[in-house]
């Protein structure tokens, strides 16, 4: 099994529950509360090291008590955190979540905090890790100089760069140069290439364009109709599982970590997706989201029972 880096943000997610959202100064009394640790590069970093990978969390913390939030998960899962970062000028990115619970609908606040804090430095300390491993997953939750940093750094290690182009903001060709695998899902490919994807035919447009920069694998999320894969010279859906669902929240993130660990043991991209897709449709079945990553053994229970 080869090594992995995930180079991304942690953010602590409070989520809260009323029988209604409240309107400009209203205070509402709410039923329900939970703190926990969140953010798109921390959750697929999770779920790939609960999935089996051998992974490295690069991350950037305050210097606060909201930091303890995601190291203390790390060491109660035995992950590694001494590539953890700590800013002196930023406080750990928040999430506030308010929820409606007769009608599912929700407020969102993020403060990013010291997520988009990455200096040049901080991104130089990473060349070791980058040179021992493999595979290096990056989002665009966090400054993006930084990430594009990362990026340049990685190819010259040698590092395969897999881009989750979440959440969506343009990307630069010179982003997208190094980049080996994009995982958009339907809006963030159009976001990039210009082309709605809406079936299978729009999703090799859009993977068309991707290559043309440079990009040699492309994985496009298609909610329930299921994954598009471009890889090594063929195209096609790879089909989604449905279950009962209780909770959507980190699903992407369940999604792209699981096939980071596939990539790490060798599996071809179609084999990989289809891992990640059964981890996903057995994350969904949890309620949560970083605390919530199925393990190994369900996936693999999973796709025995679905074989």
């Amino acid at each position: 099994m080869s090594k992995a880096v995930v180079f991304g943000s942690c953010v602590v997610d409070m989520m809260a529950r009323g029988p209604h959202l409240p309107t400009p100064g209203e205070t509402v009394k709410g039923s329900y509360f939970h703190m926990g640790p969140g953010g798109k590069g921390f959750n697929q970093c999770v779920a790939a090291h609960r999935a089996g990978c051998d992974v490295t969390m690069v991350g950037k913390l305050g210097d606060d008590e909201l930091s303890s939030v995601h190291l203390g998960l790390m060491r109660r899962l035995g992950m590694d955190t001494s590539h953890m970062l700590t800013a002196a000028d930023a406080p750990t990115g928040c999430a506030l979540v308010a929820v409606d619970e007769n009608t599912g609908q929700n407020q969102i606040l993020i403060a990013t905090g010291a997520n988009m804090t990455f200096t040049q430095e901080d991104v130089e300390a990473c060349r070791p890790l980058l040179e021992q491993s493999d595979y290096v997953m990056l989002q665009l939750e966090v400054n993006q100089e930084a990430n594009e940093q990362v990026a340049r750094m990685a190819e010259e290690c040698g590092c395969k760069v897999i881009l989750n182009t979440a959440p969506w903001s343009p990307v630069s060709d010179e982003m997208l140069g190094p980049t080996w695998m994009v995982t958009p899902n339907e809006v963030e490919a159009e976001g990039a290439t210009g082309i709605a994807v809406t079936d299978l035919e729009s999703a090799c447009k859009a993977a068309d364009a991707f290559h043309a920069k440079g990009v040699e694998a492309v994985v496009i999320t298609l909610g329930s109709r299921g994954v598009f894969v471009s890889a090594a010279g063929k195209q096609q859906i790879v089909p989604a599982w449905h279950v009962d669902a209780v909770d959507t929240t980190g699903a992407g993130d369940s999604f792209n970590g699981a096939l980071l660990c596939a990539l790490t043991e060798g599996k071809p991209v179609e084999e990989a997706v289809r891992f990640a897709n059964a981890l996903a449709a057995v994350k969904v079945t949890h309620l949560g989201s970083a605390e919530a990553m199925p393990t190994r053994e369900e996936v693999d229970a999973f796709l025995a029972a679905n074989a």
